[in-house]
């Protein structure tokens, strides 16, 4: 296993963050937000992601930093992996549908690598049958967002504690079985049955630098990764690699 990285802190210097599996940028904004420069990767042409990424499998791509070397420029990493597997929105949409195992779990190869790093790391994932200890869970009411979207978090290398959960203020807003609710919430998933407009989206999220729903509705919240990078850095000593 590599060994961890020695840090100083550096007056004015942002420590960097590798973002995997990252998306539109929704955790990356949060991160440079608490006071990360970013970095990120993913398999698709994101256009929209806001801070330079590598176009490529992000386990590959994490693979060849370990072996080069390169991962000691990094103080943290996030990993997203695909939540379809485990997800429980989809788990039930696949046994509805006699879908079987339609998704492959990418949790446990990514954790492997993570390990392997030697540097502290989160790896997010939604409710459902995904094999992560949740450390941390994270909800939009606690950031006064106007959406609900609980995510699960496992630390590694390092500790942080789990913020009081907020009662929900109602329902979110659309058909159920098909009837129609009102609520304070909208659903940051799917497209119809009462979804939300993307300018409605955006606004609940907290996102305003991509119109694709696509990318919003698999997003982070922003607010959610800036309170982690935020607990992180209160807690650790960094700054350049040593």
């Amino acid at each position: 296993m590599t060994q961890p990285a020695t840090f100083r802190r550096v007056r004015g210097h942002r420590p960097r963050l590798l973002d995997l599996f990252s998306c539109a940028g929704g955790a990356g904004t949060g991160y440079r937000r608490a006071g990360f420069a970013v970095d990120g990767c993913d398999v698709a042409d994101r256009p929209n992601y806001p801070f330079p990424y590598h176009r490529g499998d992000a386990l590959a791509y994490l693979a060849h930093l370990i072996a080069t070397g390169e991962i000691r420029r990094y103080a943290f990493v996030h990993a997203s992996p695909p939540c379809q597997h485990g997800c429980a929105l989809t788990v039930g949409t696949n046994a509805a549908q006699g879908w079987g195992r339609a998704h492959v779990d990418l949790v446990a190869p990514t954790r492997e690598l993570l390990d392997a790093t030697g540097l502290p790391y989160v790896i997010e994932q939604p409710n459902g049958r995904a094999k992560i200890r949740k450390d941390l869970t994270l909800c939009g009411e606690m950031f006064g967002l106007g959406v609900i979207r609980h995510r699960n978090f496992e630390a590694g290398g390092w500790t942080v504690e789990q913020p009081a959960h907020r009662p929900h203020r109602g329902r979110v807003r659309g058909y159920r079985h098909g009837q129609y609710f009102d609520g304070p919430y909208v659903a940051a998933y799917g497209n119809g049955g009462g979804k939300p407009s993307i300018p409605e989206l955006q606004a609940a999220m907290g996102i305003d630098w991509t119109d694709v729903r696509e990318e919003l509705t698999e997003a982070i919240p922003p607010a959610y990764a800036e309170w982690i990078g935020a607990a992180f850095l209160a807690t650790a000593t960094l700054g350049v690699a040593a």
